[in-house]
């Protein structure tokens, strides 16, 4: 009987062992790959890029001055618009600098999908922010708006300051 009990033993351990590598398998094959995951971030950045660069454009192209330029490298890809003012109070000089800037940055190994958004308007910085999500769980529609909210934001921030 001990035979019998040995044989039955080792086969519940093997199906056991079996069973692991099944559910182990079936993760990783869950699982996007570093290469899937670094595909699926360049065509999120590379769809979103375009949409930065219609809403920096726009935003440019409301107010006589702004200059556009590209972002890409280190820091992100993106757009950014910016002007120098030159103002004369009282024989007084002052430069006013004013930026928007949005870009999406580089894969890193913590594989999320990084919107970062940068307004200053008149010397003052008037937002800094950053948007993420986990690559495989990124919805581009919520990255799109936010673009546009931050443009849009920049927009009438820029136009109630430069007012004054």
């Amino acid at each position: 009987m001990s035979d019998d009990f040995d044989s039955r033993l080792e086969s519940a351990i093997e199906r056991g062992r079996r069973r692991a590598e099944y559910q182990a398998s079936e993760e990783r094959r869950k699982e996007l790959s570093e290469e899937d995951l670094k595909r699926l971030h360049a065509s999120y950045r590379l769809s979103l890029s375009e949409k930065i660069e219609k809403a920096v454009h726009r935003v440019a192209d409301h107010f006589p001055g702004f200059r556009t330029e590209s972002l890409f490298g280190e820091d992100g890809w993106g757009e950014a618009c910016y002007r120098d003012d030159l103002r004369l109070d009282a024989g007084r000089r002052s430069n006013l600098y004013s930026r928007l800037e949005i870009a999406i940055r580089p894969y890193s190994d913590l594989r999320v999908l990084d919107l970062k958004g940068k307004g200053t308007v008149l010397n003052r910085e008037i937002f800094n922010r950053s948007f993420y999500a986990k690559i495989a769980d990124v919805d581009p529609d919520e990255f799109a708006q936010l673009i546009d909210t931050w443009a849009i934001e920049y927009a009438e921030l820029y136009a109630a300051k430069s007012s004054i």
